[in-house]
């Protein structure tokens, strides 16, 4: 997905269909979305999945209760990403650095506050992951949505859903090549 996504939204940018990079963006998160549900039943059932693969049964269960609390930070990963190349063919690293550096201090933060101050452990870790996580793609939309990127970002669009079937065959051939 990324490298397709990178590759339109570079031509849209360069071909000053600005429009094009918000409609992208978004067929991207209805796929990624899809993909994630589709991803969903491993986080489910990870700690039988890993038994069937021989894992240590305490190992298993303790990342399978992980795995669990995890599920938020699966679709925040889906938002992200397009997020990122949508404002990456713009050229707003910075402001992505700067989001980024903001979650990485929460994160230490909600840690060190979960973890040790309230020995929350592994609900504590995984607390403090999915806020940070969340923190980044509602930073990033919140930019995005308040205009800091005109002509790119319009609004959502029923646009969005068409071509769905094109725009995955050409992120899985994309996935192929990568891999």
């Amino acid at each position: 997905m990324g490298s397709a996504l990178e590759t339109l939204c570079g031509q849209a940018f360069g071909a000053k269909q600005f429009n094009m990079l918000g409609v992208y963006m978004q067929r991207s998160w209805v796929i990624l979305t899809i993909t994630c549900l589709c991803l969903l039943p491993l986080y489910l059932f990870a700690t039988p999945v890993l038994k069937f693969f021989q894992e240590d049964g305490e190992i298993a269960e303790l990342a399978g209760k992980f795995s669990l609390y995890m599920i938020p930070q699966l679709f925040a990963y889906g938002l992200n990403f397009p997020l990122q190349k949508f404002l990456q063919s713009q050229s707003k690293v910075f402001l992505m650095a700067c989001v980024s550096a903001f979650a990485l201090l929460l994160h230490l933060f909600l840690s060190w506050l979960l973890i040790v101050q309230l020995n929350l452990g592994l609900v504590g870790a995984a607390t403090s992951l999915n806020l940070a996580w969340w923190v980044v793609v509602l930073g990033q939309f919140a930019y995005v949505a308040m205009g800091y990127c005109p002509g790119a970002w319009t609004g959502f669009s029923w646009g969005a859903f068409k071509d769905l079937g094109a725009f995955a065959r050409l992120s899985i051939a994309s996935g192929i090549m990568m891999w």
